[in-house]
């Protein structure tokens, strides 16, 4: 498969517009587009992508979803009088026609199309099509909230059709329910249906039952919808990022997807008028790298929502820059879920418990009559939100994200002679000060005359101080000794003053405790053995029954445990190490190398022992960015190693909060609101 990553747009979906006036409808503009666009050619984005063309999506293509009788009628908006359009808009919700959108809303779907078959036939790995007018609402018979074909859900057809793909995992972290994708899919086990919305207990548009937690989806279908509803305004990056590790990540990785689909709608965005949520645009870097794991990497991304242009176009720059391969920049401001998110991602996990193995262990709902839900339908609680939403309209200023520069050094590696360096890599090696070599013989080598092992280590600080300052990306050092190796690279860290250095050691080696008093390193380790030292807040060892050789608890510890500790500890640079005998299989440790570079802007250096030279082209191909193969469907893990990692958890998250699941209180399970007019729709 080719590295590339698809860009589609076309002019040609800018030429529709409002033609009357509606205070709902005016906010989505053909600006939307042009702003997008402009904003990744002149970030030099666009020319570095794969321009595809752009195409109609044909008859076929869109009864893949929709009824013959409502694409018969939207094909005679481009003959109707204004009144005529006006008129037609009238029987659906929240939407507008115009003479030109039914040719618009073909090259939506069609472009939707286009970059399916690029991504599934090898031409590139991903990509991102801009497209107007938006999809996830619409359904079978009718159009709504600005959407007349559902463009992500006719390619989720279309491609297991054309392609024969088995699952396939739609992501739509737009800021409202795409409700038009669940009704397409709610009894069908082969696609995975994920979508947090702006909800406060239904008082948000759409305004439909169907939108909480415990819509899980209907017969074969049961489990495959997941609803994650915000009840509050003023979501932030660590309620996103939270919902993926607790979430997301562990459900899509037990169904082990063909393809990924992202409703990419960036209302959920900090300035939206409409989402009122204080995410930042960057955020969105992180969860595409976090998603571009699955799948081996065929992730299409496409627009949805996104009403203010200057966070829309921050936002999709962050994707579109993710999705090129370049790394992500340092998280900001993560302070752990609030007690909204939290409540939400506790009953979304218990609600979803019978369906998952890897929510098995998903803790009870409680009863409390002091739910986020009783105190928001008081008219107290209904004040506390409008303040909630004033403050949260105020908070609208924000920095813009800071250039993503790309190191000129994406992987260097340092290898013994006559271990053949992969392609695409850069072999390296240092001459260090006499000084300093002086100093690594003195401290880790003393009377040995291995001149070899001193030429490692010496490589080995330099390669960091390199990446330090930006020059090198990431980097492999096949080492004799990776206890020493890992001593070494900790001290330099201590003596550069790096701020704090994230080691995830794989295995039983011998670790350093230097800088786990006071946080300059955290440390954690995977290993069959119990830990006899210690416990302590920047320890932590992780004793699984069968090391590592467990792939689905090995998997669930690093979804759950080690990405929510990485990215609230957030380090400037990760070891990560690989002893003899971890018995992890490669795919896991490729997934590991992968989803691990979404920290410290890529900066991971690993270490392996010489005797797993097998290891070094898996390995490489990781850190330059190549998706790991998927892991199949992931069974469930052993008991013993969940009993374990939430013992884990239970003992960590009063220091680190992005391990927390669970909120304070909770509604009982079943607890239901009264239906509103609203909900009534066509399927």
């Amino acid at each position: 498969m080719k590295m590339g990553t698809a860009l589609l747009y076309d002019d040609e979906m800018t030429k529709y517009k409002l033609l009357w006036t509606d205070p709902v409808c005016k906010i989505e503009v053909p600006e939307r587009l042009t702003v997008s666009h402009e904003a990744l050619l002149k970030a030099g984005l666009a020319d570095r992508c794969i321009s595809v063309p752009v195409r109609e999506a044909t008859d076929a293509d869109i009864l893949l979803v929709h009824s013959e009788e409502y694409l018969e009628a939207v094909k005679k908006t481009p003959y109707m009088t204004l009144e005529d359009l006006m008129e037609f808009t009238l029987q659906y919700g929240d939407v507008y026609f115009h003479p030109n959108i039914y040719h618009c809303a073909k090259l939506a779907a069609g472009a939707t199309l286009q970059l399916v078959d690029s991504v599934m036939t090898g031409k590139v790995r991903n990509g991102m099509a801009l497209v107007r007018p938006p999809g996830h609402h619409s359904m079978r018979s009718a159009a709504n909230g600005f959407c007349v074909f559902n463009n992500v859900a006719i390619a989720a057809r279309y491609a297991k059709q054309k392609y024969g793909i088995k699952r396939v995992l739609i992501v739509d972290w737009d800021v409202h329910h795409g409700q038009g994708v669940q009704y397409c899919f709610e009894d069908d086990p082969s696609v995975l249906y994920f979508s947090w919305h702006r909800y406060e207990h239904q008082k948000f548009w759409p305004h439909l039952r169907d939108s909480d937690y415990d819509c899980v989806g209907k017969e074969k279908g049961a489990g495959f919808n997941v609803n994650v509803p915000w009840n509050k305004v003023g979501m932030k990056n660590s309620d996103y990022l939270s919902v993926f590790c607790h979430v997301l990540l562990p459900i899509a990785y037990e169904f082990s997807p063909d393809l990924v689909l992202v409703c990419a709608g960036f209302d959920s965005a900090i300035g939206d008028p409409e989402g009122k949520m204080c995410a930042s645009p960057d955020v969105f870097a992180h969860l595409t790298h976090l998603l571009m794991n699955l799948a081996g990497g065929k992730l299409c991304a496409v627009l949805e929502g996104g009403y203010n242009l200057t966070s829309l176009h921050q936002s999709v720059c962050q994707t579109v820059q993710t999705l090129l391969g370049d790394p992500a920049p340092r998280p900001a401001n993560l302070d752990g879920p609030c007690a909204s998110a939290l409540e939400s991602l506790h009953c979304v996990r218990s609600a979803h418990r019978p369906y998952w193995s890897c929510l098995k262990h998903a803790a009870d709902l409680l009863t409390s009559d002091v739910s986020t839900k009783g105190i928001e339908l008081t008219a107290g609680g209904q004040e506390k939100q409008k303040a909630e939403e004033e403050r949260s309209a105020e908070s609208e200023e924000w920095s813009e994200p800071l250039k993503r520069a790309a190191p000129p050094v994406r992987t260097a590696l340092v290898l013994p002679d006559g271990v053949v360096c992969p392609e695409g890599c850069t072999r390296f090696s240092s001459s260090a000060d006499p000084s300093k070599v002086h100093k690594l013989r003195e401290t880790f080598l003393k009377d040995s005359d291995d001149s070899d092992a001193l030429t490692t280590l010496s490589s080995l600080t330099a390669l960091v101080q390199k990446m330090e300052q930006n020059e090198i990306c990431n980097g492999l050092a096949l080492v004799r000794d990776v206890s020493m190796a890992m001593m070494c690279v900790v001290q330099h860290a201590e003596a550069a003053h790096l701020d704090r250095v994230l080691i995830v050691c794989v295995g039983d080696a011998a670790v350093p405790s230097q800088g786990t008093d006071d946080g300059t390193t955290l440390l954690v380790q995977f290993s069959s053995e119990e830990s006899e030292g210690q416990k302590r807040r920047f320890h932590i060892p992780l004793c699984l029954k069968k090391g590592c050789s467990d792939v689905s608890g090995f998997t669930q510890a690093v979804l759950g445990l080690v990405l929510p500790l990485g990215y609230e500890y957030d380090p400037s640079l990760v070891l990560l190490v690989r002893s003899p005998g971890s018995g992890l299989c490669d795919g896991a440790w490729q997934q590991l190398t992968g989803l691990l570079q979404g920290l410290a802007q890529g900066h991971t250096l690993v270490l392996m022992q010489e005797g797993e030279k097998e290891c070094v082209g898996p390995t490489a191909s990781s850190l330059l960015g190549v998706a790991a193969a998927s892991l199949g469907r992931l069974g469930a893990p052993l008991q013993e190693d969940v009993e374990a990692l939430e013992g884990l958890r239970s003992r960590l998250q009063a220091d680190w909060k992005l391990l927390q699941t669970t909120g304070p209180a909770a509604p009982e399970p079943g607890m239901k609101t009264e239906a509103d007019p609203a909900e009534a729709h066509q399927k």
